[in-house]
């Protein structure tokens, strides 16, 4: 393939750390590697409750657990001294560093970029975040191909590690955002995948399990090179040839689309700058957090994306993303949403939460640590309330969403929305997989010649009134996946009890249609075809949401 103008190659970026010292990245990984610096190793020297506190960002109690470490446990100083170093941003002294990391040691990590001296105190601090971060087994997903992985993930220092407000060029590390899009992506072995907007290039590792080829792309050169630098310490568990790195991953420096304008790929996933931040006349791009903010109006970093991703997708190819959306008074949620849609274009919106303009501003002025200047804030937060009001917005939305291109053209479309807002199974990406194969099973097979069966998850509820005959009310419910709750008619439940393997979809609601209507059939107050294919309507969906599952064979 012809080298991308886009291309980004550089080992050696400012302010980033270092990617093009091999000898110090294999140095750096065997001393980490030797330190158990893994997720498992780290929950293991603080605990179980001090854990939990730092993934709320809540260092303190790590803090103390670190502290009687060093008092109690020498065995542990060293993992204790790069714990405090990058998950802590506690400086610390040249000669800890030395001996914690001989390896590399601390003029290898000064050489890196990954720290840098205290003025006046003797220190050294943290330059960057650098964590471990890992997952197990094929992330629930059987063609992933994806095995386990341990790595270590560098990123710019969080705001509960720094003080101020953050950089606008941020180079943000693994958030909630960037697990959900991991849990939410469908897994399968593709050639040719695209993660647009990589940030520090989370969503790349998880591709390159799966995936022959990725093309990670981003609008700040910082984030590149984070990616680089990932990638390159981690070489051997992402299965990449440090010297031969185009071979698995391309780097692409520009805008949204315009780096991969005229290819196409089997799959694109995207934790796009979809936050929805007032703009101002005269803006430029220095003046905004390039971690999430699109640079357009309202929700139009999304609408355009939605709009535009079906034209890299190769026939059969799907991108998954997350997204906010406004919600205009008096509207519904799945209206703006709906209109982005190309009509072309298979689409599945699950919106997961839907909040005022009030707690949308507090949440992304706290999110850059925008609240430490009074004015500042109180400034902020009245430009963000004025940017709503002028579109009469009443809620914002966030949720994910799923497109596809059919795989050939003319191919029937779908298009889904929905509110889902209870807790639900991750990682969900097999579920979703696993739903998109029942749609495209009913769109392909004959519901009537079907023989079907109660998925193994779900379970029947019953509740009536003391003393009554018959239930009033009758619950399908789903352990597992999306765990939807379906409210059953009295005939609808007598079909799912039927649904054995042994008759077919169409005998079933045949047994039915005698049953219920014996000798009215014909006659007023009963209309057998009306009765049948709404029947096998609420089937089909039930089909379409894995309440029943077609019998293998």
């Amino acid at each position: 393939m012809p080298k991308s103008p886009y291309e980004f190659t550089a080992g050696n970026t400012p302010d980033a750390p270092r990617s093009d010292l091999p000898e110090l990245l294999t140095a750096l990984a065997a001393d980490l590697r030797r330190l158990d610096y893994t997720p498992d190793g780290v929950a293991r020297l603080l605990g179980a409750a001090a854990s939990a506190a730092l993934n709320r960002d809540q260092i303190i109690p790590a803090l103390l657990a670190v502290d009687r470490v060093l008092r109690q446990d020498e065995g542990n100083a060293a993992l204790a001294a790069v714990v405090r170093l990058w998950l802590l941003a506690e400086p610390q002294a040249k000669e800890t560093l030395d001996a914690a990391l001989p390896g590399i040691g601390a003029d290898g990590l000064l050489t890196l970029g990954l720290v840098e001296p205290v003025p006046g105190a003797g220190l050294l601090a943290a330059k960057a975040d650098l964590r471990p971060y890992g997952w197990e087994g094929n992330e629930g997903q059987s063609d992933s191909g994806s095995g386990g992985a341990e790595l270590w993930v560098a990123s710019d220092l969080a705001a509960h590690q720094q003080a101020g407000v953050l950089r606008h060029d941020h180079v943000l590390g693994i958030g909630q955002a960037s697990t959900t899009l991991v849990q939410t992506t469908v897994r399968r072995h593709t050639e040719r995948a695209l993660d647009l907007g990589t940030g520090c290039g989370i969503q790349t590792f998880h591709l390159l399990h799966h995936c022959e080829h990725v093309t990670a792309t981003d609008i700040s050169e910082r984030a590149l090179a984070f990616t680089r630098f990932n990638i390159l310490l981690n070489a051997a568990a992402l299965s990449v040839d440090p010297s031969r790195l185009e071979d698995r991953v391309s780097l692409r420096l520009g805008s949204l689309l315009e780096p991969v304008a005229g290819e196409e790929f089997g799959l694109v996933v995207s934790n796009p700058p979809f936050v929805i931040t007032p703009r101002s006349a005269g803006e430029d791009a220095a003046d905004q957090f390039t971690y999430r903010d699109g640079g357009l109006p309202g929700d139009g970093i999304v609408a355009s994306l939605v709009a535009a991703l079906p034209g890299v997708l190769a026939p059969g190819g799907t991108a998954q993303m997350l997204g906010n959306w406004e919600v205009a008074a008096g509207t519904g949620w799945q209206e703006r949403p709906r209109m982005w849609v190309r009509p072309d274009t298979d689409a599945w919106f699950i919106q997961r939460e839907q909040v005022g303009p009030e707690q949308y501003a507090e949440t992304w002025l706290q999110d850059a640590s925008e609240g430490r200047d009074r004015q500042h804030y109180r400034d902020a937060y009245a430009a963000y309330l004025a940017d709503f009001e002028s579109r009469n917005v009443e809620g914002i939305g966030f949720g994910m969403v799923w497109l596809r291109r059919p795989p050939a053209p003319g191919q029937g479309t779908f298009s889904r929305f929905e509110e889902i807002t209870y807790p639900i199974e991750q990682p969900i990406g097999p579920h979703l997989g696993a739903a998109v194969e029942r749609i495209d099973w009913l769109a392909a097979h004959s519901l009537e010649d079907a023989h079907l069966l109660v998925a193994e998850d779900v379970t029947e509820e019953r509740h009536q009134r003391p003393g009554a005959e018959h239930p009033g009310v009758i619950l399908l419910r789903q352990g597992a996946g999306l765990r939807r709750t379906n409210l059953l008619s009295t005939e609808l439940a007598g079909f799912v009890s039927a649904c054995d393997g042994d008759l077919s979809a169409g005998q079933i609601a045949g047994a039915l249609e005698a049953l219920l209507g014996g000798g009215m059939v014909g006659e007023d107050g009963f209309d057998a075809g009306s009765f049948r294919g709404g029947l096998l309507t609420d089937v089909a969906n039930l089909v379409r949401d894995g309440f029943l599952i077609p019998a293998a064979g």
